[in-house]
């Protein structure tokens, strides 16, 4: 039996955006620990560059938790295919010439195309978009370094 109508969102990001609806919270959804997993060893390198910059980010406003990690990874996985696909347009152009010796389309563009959506709705999942980000009603955090807190407190 087909689930209908829109997925719902999770409790912690409804939290985030004040509750807009004004509906009763799910007390009961699960509530993993925010905090950010290791990222597996089969991403690309430009991948895990990106997860140890995100990863902190997301982990300190609670938008990465311990159960979160694939589908992290699947955001990251898309950005570096984006990005090689990228960098074979850049190198090869935009236009190939196919077995017949006409001017095609490279076939990195429905690359791109393809992964840059799959990436623009993991993104909206973290609230890494614009538009997602925009939603959020996040609490005011003080920007004290974590180094000079650590010195103050002496």
């Amino acid at each position: 039996m087909a689930i209908r109508g829109r997925k719902p969102k999770p409790t912690a990001l409804k939290v985030l955006e004040g509750n807009p609806g004004k509906r009763p919270l799910n007390d009961n959804e699960p509530k993993p620990r925010p905090i950010a997993p290791s990222p597996p060893s089969w991403l690309p390198r430009e991948a895990k560059k990106q997860w140890k910059e995100l990863a902190p980010a997301l982990e300190k406003v609670r938008l990465l938790t311990e159960v979160d990690g694939p589908a992290f990874a699947m955001l990251l996985l898309h950005w570096a295919q984006v990005a090689e696909a990228t960098k074979i347009l850049k190198k090869e152009g935009l236009i190939t010439v196919d077995e017949r010796g006409l001017p095609r389309k490279h076939p990195a563009h429905q690359i791109l195309r393809d992964h840059s959506e799959a990436f623009r709705q993991y993104m909206a999942e973290f609230g890494l978009s614009p538009s997602s980000r925009s939603r959020l009603n996040l609490p005011v955090q003080d920007e004290e370094d974590e180094f000079e807190a650590f010195l103050r407190a002496k």
